[in-house]
């Protein structure tokens, strides 16, 4: 038993950094870590398209990294705090301290604080 416990959490890490070996993904949850977001705002952060934000959003959630919480029209997204494993918590810190001064990643927590939350109606382009 100890063996197959011990191999589940070997795939959950695994499934971590997976989740973190993407540029996108790391830009994400950059600006996560400034405040909660909707797909919108990852969109306008980042200026990807919003299929893009979508995918990336929903790798870190599946990962365990993001947790998810509808507020009427939106889907908000935040950094995880209560349910992460201890490895993980430490995995977000490297990736806040990496970003720190990364020219990318300030341009994108600049364009953060000009980010809109729209509405699923509303078409909009990178």
């Amino acid at each position: 038993m100890h063996l197959t416990a011990g191999r589940l959490d070997m795939r959950e890490l695994v499934k971590s950094c997976k989740a973190l070996s993407d540029e996108t993904r790391l830009r994400v949850l950059n600006v996560l870590m400034e405040r909660d977001c909707c797909v919108s705002e990852v969109r306008q952060a980042l200026q990807i398209s919003q299929a893009r934000a979508s995918r990336s959003l929903s790798t870190l959630y599946d990962a365990g990294f993001l947790r998810l919480r509808r507020r009427g029209l939106w889907s908000l997204y935040s950094i995880e705090k209560e349910n992460l494993q201890e490895y993980s918590v430490d995995l977000i810190e490297g990736v806040r301290k990496a970003l720190k001064d990364d020219e990318t990643a300030l341009l994108d927590r600049h364009r953060l604080e000009g980010g809109k939350r729209l509405g699923p109606d509303q078409v909009c382009k990178p």
